[in-house]
């Protein structure tokens, strides 16, 4: 696929300006856990590029821009680091939802502050037990008045600890429903989970103990949160399978410098012939991840289901990614398991893109599942 000039420019603007002001910052506060001020820090700044909000309608204060130019502009911050594309994911989804969804008043308060990246949202599906069945959902919602009281435990919230408020998937005695509950207002606990990468962004488990909210915090009919959440796993696995391809491109660009500078028995190290061959196949397979990712993006902006085409850019492009940037850390030898080079985190990071937003293996079955007609579910 070729970019437009605009393209070419939107990119090429936001990558200078992630490479001078962006990389050097977070560089100084990686692995350790992000202040709060910090990431929103990072999300303003990047707002004025449209990162929260190019693939919104204009007149709700977005851009208007296609998904897949978004997802260029998505593609650039990962490139710098995974843990600031990441909030800016979550923000784009719960925006979406709250324009196609949420009532006039929600979106009245919330909207404008979401996309200009002064406040950050959470999406609440996962739970202890509950992670690609969404219907399995426990965290209940019963009726009090004209109050929603919610209680229950999510788990893998990304942005729960800088959360302002959280899109929250219930069972209610109509179905499931997602229903907004503002931090400040109704309250919600939350507790990190420590990983092997991504720390400085917040992992979370969040805690709902008789969470009173307003019957019109309802985001979308009551009942339906099932049927919604299959649009919401479409955009956010696209997102995912661009996190790969983000982790893979600055795993292939460090390999190359690395491989013109470093000289093993006499030469450079990228004329051996083992070590181009795994630049020409990390760069060939991250072309190819891109040109599905792009596909399902088109999709999407022509209102097409694409169920299929998301979950196989999603598979594709975190599973390259675990590839390119193991291939990486071969390339670098010994510097390539030390904290000197990045090439080691992007490994620790690129082994998480696989779990997220339904595994690898939930991606193959829904694949089959559309071309087969049979369920591989209940």
């Amino acid at each position: 696929m070729f970019k437009t000039e605009e393209q070419i420019m939107a990119c090429d603007s936001l990558r200078r300006f992630l490479d001078d002001q962006i990389e050097p910052e977070y560089l100084k506060v990686k692995d350790a856990p992000f202040e709060k001020e910090v990431i929103q820090g990072f999300m303003t700044r990047l707002a004025e590029f449209g990162l929260t909000s190019a693939p919104h309608p204009e007149e709700a204060g977005g851009m208007g821009l296609d998904w897949t130019t978004h997802l260029m502009l998505f593609e650039e911050v990962g490139v710098t680091a995974i843990e600031i594309a990441l909030p800016i994911l979550i923000n784009v989804v719960a925006g979406e939802i709250l324009l196609k969804l949420g009532s006039d008043e929600i979106r009245e308060k919330y909207i404008g502050p979401l996309l200009a990246g002064e406040i950050t949202a959470s999406m609440g599906i996962s739970e202890p037990n509950v992670g690609s069945d969404v219907a399995a959902v426990k965290t209940r919602a019963r009726r009090d008045g004209d109050d929603w009281v919610i209680n229950g435990e999510k788990t893998w919230i990304t942005n729960g600890r800088f959360s302002d408020f959280l899109i929250c998937t219930c069972a209610t005695d109509e179905g499931l429903t997602h229903i907004l509950v503002d931090r400040k207002e109704h309250g919600y606990e939350t507790r990190d989970i420590k990983k092997m990468g991504l720390n400085a962004q917040s992992t979370a488990q969040i805690f709902l103990d008789d969470v009173r909210v307003p019957i019109a915090n309802t985001i979308g009919e009551v009942g339906r949160g099932l049927q919604q959440t299959l649009v919401v796993f479409e955009r956010a696995r696209v997102h995912m399978a661009m996190w790969g391809i983000s982790l893979a491109r600055r795993a292939l660009e460090e390999s190359i410098r690395y491989a013109q500078e470093r000289s093993q028995h006499g030469k450079q190290i990228a004329g051996h012939q083992l070590i181009a061959d795994k630049i020409a196949v990390m760069a060939t397979e991250i072309d190819a991840a891109r040109l599905l990712t792009f596909r399902a993006a088109g999709m999407i902006d022509r209102g097409e289901r694409c169920d299929k085409e998301c979950a196989m850019a999603k598979w594709y492009g975190t599973e390259i990614a675990v590839n390119a940037t193991r291939q990486a850390v071969q390339i670098h030898g010994g510097n390539g398991v030390t904290t000197d080079f990045i090439v080691e985190r992007l490994a620790r990071e690129a082994i998480i893109g696989p779990i997220p937003d339904g595994t690898t293996e939930i991606q193959k079955l829904l694949i089959a599942r559309v071309l087969t007609g049979v369920q591989a579910f209940k």
